[in-house]
């Protein structure tokens, strides 16, 4: 399974991004997750949001909340992170990532994750 993330850019402080991550083929397993990770320059990968297989459950990052929606379609392959309000601090690479899932479940843990994206640049300006 191969992840393609895009919509990255440059951005005023204030405005907004919508990023998207298709995937090549199904997992082999019904059973699977999709997050997003960000990585800032010197910092370490962090969960941003995620999405379980149903759709029903979605989670974020505290510094996301109100800001960012994950939505989709598992089934489909494809998970979309639309971003607004964003801000300096929002700037990094955004991974997505694909993991089995052991319910219906979304996990903010980086190792739950097996598949990865190549990632899409995100800068915001002040």
């Amino acid at each position: 399974v191969q992840l393609q993330a895009s919509g990255g850019g440059l951005v005023q402080a204030g405005g907004s991004l919508r990023l998207s991550c298709a995937a090549s083929a199904r997992t082999s397993s019904d059973l699977v997750m999709v997050g997003w990770f960000r990585q800032a320059p010197g910092k370490e990968r962090e969960f941003v949001s995620g999405v379980s297989r149903s759709g029903r459950k979605k989670a974020y990052a505290d510094s996301v909340k109100g800001r960012y929606t994950i939505s989709g379609d598992i089934a489909q392959n494809r998970v979309d992170l639309q971003m607004n309000s964003l801000k300096r601090e929002d700037t990094g690479v955004y991974y997505c990532a694909a993991g089995p899932a052991r319910w219906d479940e979304v996990a903010g843990d980086s190792s739950r994750y097996t598949y990865w994206g190549q990632g899409t640049q995100v800068t915001v300006s002040s």
